[in-house]
């Protein structure tokens, strides 16, 4: 059979791959997104951080600047007026105007010092000192100027001197002073921003890990989208859409396997028709050789000697198992459709069991088996025929796998968790790989007897089904899961709903 690959994609897809113009258009790009988003927040706090680190650091070279300059420029202006005092002293000691070249000297010194203090004096405090400062040394200077050819009139100079010093030293003082606030307020700045760091720490740190933990469910989720969509089709749902939200090419591979979805299950569809129609063409040939071999049997075309007897059975015997996996396919097709339908009535347990035995009768007798049944008179509310697949499947089962002169218990009751059935053969038992694999369609176990005739593997999926539509189940008891070499045979277990009703006499 041809398969033709169709790349066309539905509508509903080709409207998400319109809006995934929108998304990133590709999973790196998410990433990188994410993560420029989740180092924000960091790189904010280095950069506010760096510049707040910044202007402490002006600010305290600043306050060291001025503090050196105003420290050296202090001692220069104290020991330029102790010149200049001097120098006056001795021109009106000696009378000789001649010694006032080093008042002149030292007052250009002073007047340098004093203007360049001005400059870098940033705060009133400082301006006001200074200022009444230089008023009185522009004052004393003037009246040396006007007294220097008579050096016997400066004796009233003197004494302001005395109070230049006092005014330098004020000025000391008070520069000392602001000096010492404004390291103050540098230290408190600094606390401030060292706190401030402590708190950015605390919420940033928090912050940054909660953001990558939700970029992170972003990142994941279209990866967990595809590997559930993955899964979906591995276990054989493929009537739920695939969608990926994610990036662009995650999108384009979601819209993928959802074509691909489609296919299967266009595949499906066609195989579990091909099952139905092949099954229903063997079905009509098979009954008319059936029918022509109970002819034979029952000697309407004469009577048949103990050869063509023998060969008649044999006929007829395989014709019968035929009959049943033809009739295996259509309930599996069936199934596969999800088309089961009940038809329920009230159905007497002991009643079917004993049925299902009565039909095994023959295979029952060629192996010379016991059937130890233990059941009360219980009534289901069920589907009559369905039942009984169910229970001749497991009934089958355990008569494939038992040994020659051996026995199977069958037991059945009724307990608060409804009606629970089980079948207990005594053949090799179940292999312990083989034990989740059982109920799957055509699965052929490893303990398979070497003189029976392989079967389509498809009884215990079919009952399996028909057990849970019931709102039951069929399940392996592993009486010892620990051995993997049990001889304690297979034991099956069939669980019906509590709807049942115990009328033993």
């Amino acid at each position: 059979m041809k398969i033709s690959i169709d790349k066309s994609l539905p509508n509903e897809r080709i409207h998400s791959k319109n809006r995934a113009k929108y998304k990133p258009k590709s999973f790196l790009a998410l990433i990188l997104f994410g993560f420029m988003i989740v180092c924000l927040p960091l790189i904010g706090a280095l950069i506010y951080s760096a510049v707040r680190i910044d202007q402490l650091s002006d600010q305290s070279r600043h306050n060291i600047y001025q503090a050196t300059q105003i420290t050296n420029g202090t001692g220069v202006i104290v020991r330029e007026i102790m010149i200049m005092e001097r120098s006056v002293q001795h021109a009106l000691i000696l009378d000789d105007p001649s010694l006032l070249e080093g008042y002149f000297l030292s007052h250009s010194k002073f007047e340098n010092i004093t203007n360049h203090l001005a400059r870098i004096s940033s705060y009133p405090e400082q301006q006001l000192p200074l200022e009444k400062l230089r008023l009185l040394e522009t004052s004393i200077f003037r009246d040396i100027l006007n007294l220097k050819e008579q050096p016997q009139n400066l004796q009233d100079l003197l004494e302001q001197f005395a109070e230049l010093l006092d005014l330098a030293q004020e000025f000391s003082t008070i520069s000392f002073r602001v000096i010492g606030e404004s390291v103050g307020s540098v230290s408190d700045i600094a606390t401030e921003t060292r706190t401030l760091v402590e708190w950015e720490l605390l919420i940033l740190v928090p912050l940054v890990i909660f953001m990558a933990l939700i970029f992170s469910v972003f990142i994941a989720r279209p990866v967990r989208q595809i590997d559930e969509a993955i899964a979906q089709m591995g276990r054989g749902n493929l009537t739920r859409p695939i969608y990926v939200n994610g990036p662009q090419n995650l999108t384009y591979i979601g819209d993928r396997l959802d074509w691909l979805r489609q296919r299967l299950l266009k595949l499906e569809n066609q195989k579990t028709q091909f099952f139905r129609h092949i099954s229903h063409e063997l079905k009509t040939p098979l009954t008319a050789i059936r029918e022509g071999v109970d002819l034979l049997a029952e000697g309407v075309t004469g009577n048949l000697n103990q050869k063509q007897q023998v060969i008649a059975e044999i006929l007829h015997t395989s014709s019968v198992q035929l009959q049943k996996r033809i009739e295996d396919l259509l309930n599996f097709s069936a199934v596969q459709a999800e088309v089961i339908t009940l038809t329920k009535q009230i159905v007497s347990l002991k009643t079917m069991i004993n049925s299902v035995i009565r039909a095994q009768n023959l295979s029952i007798l060629n192996k010379n088996l016991t059937i130890n049944l233990n059941c009360l008179e219980l009534f289901l509310e069920c589907d009559k025929q369905k039942l009984g697949i169910m229970l001749d499947n497991l009934l089958s089962n355990a008569v494939k796998f038992s040994p020659t002169d051996s026995h199977i218990d069958i037991t059945a009751l009724c307990n608060e968790k409804g009606v629970q059935v089980d079948v207990v053969d005594s053949g090799p038992g179940v292999d312990t790989i083989d034990g989740n694999r059982v109920f799957e369609p055509f699965y052929q176990g490893r303990n398979m007897p070497e003189s029976h005739a392989k079967g389509t593997g498809l009884g215990l999926a079919i009952a399996k089904e028909y057990a849970i539509a019931h709102g039951g189940d069929i399940e392996l008891i592993q009486d010892n899961p620990d051995n993997s070499d049990t001889t304690s045979g297979a034991h099956f277990r069939l669980t019906m709903p509590i709807n049942c009703s115990d009328t033993a006499k």
